[in-house]
């Protein structure tokens, strides 16, 4: 199964996105958050994320999804960290595709590349006609 990280600058954020996407998807995939800086404060830490992936992270690998620029880029070194391959950043709007990241990842059939491709497409979802 594909574990899903959820980074974001704010843990409460970081949170209830997961705890949104558990509800919505399926309790079977490991939705793990990893939000706020090392003081608990805003921001993100690269530690947080490398500890998040280690528990989200089965044989089929996880996929971290992000909010901000720093998220990314920490959420980077910590997978370079790692040192490993099963494990990639969605480029998707956080909320969204971490809900269909989640539907995905609990299915039997998930795959790395299956997970990421319904994180990417919530990017072209509209709410308004």
């Amino acid at each position: 199964m594909v574990g899903l990280v959820v980074v974001s600058h704010s843990a409460k954020a970081a949170e209830g996105i997961c705890e949104v996407a558990a509800e919505m998807g399926s309790a079977e995939a490991e939705i793990v958050p990893a939000g706020g800086d090392d003081d608990g404060g805003i921001g993100t830490s690269t530690q947080r994320i490398n500890e998040a992936i280690e528990r989200a992270r089965d044989d089929d690998g996880a996929v971290v999804l992000v909010d901000l620029g720093s998220a990314v880029m920490n959420a980077e070194l910590a997978i370079e960290m790692l040192d490993t391959d099963d494990v990639r950043i969605a480029d998707a709007p956080i909320l969204e595709g971490t809900l269909n990241a989640a539907v995905t990842a609990a299915g039997s059939k998930a795959t790395l590349d299956s997970v990421v491709e319904a994180a990417e497409d919530a990017r072209d979802y509209r709410k308004l006609n």
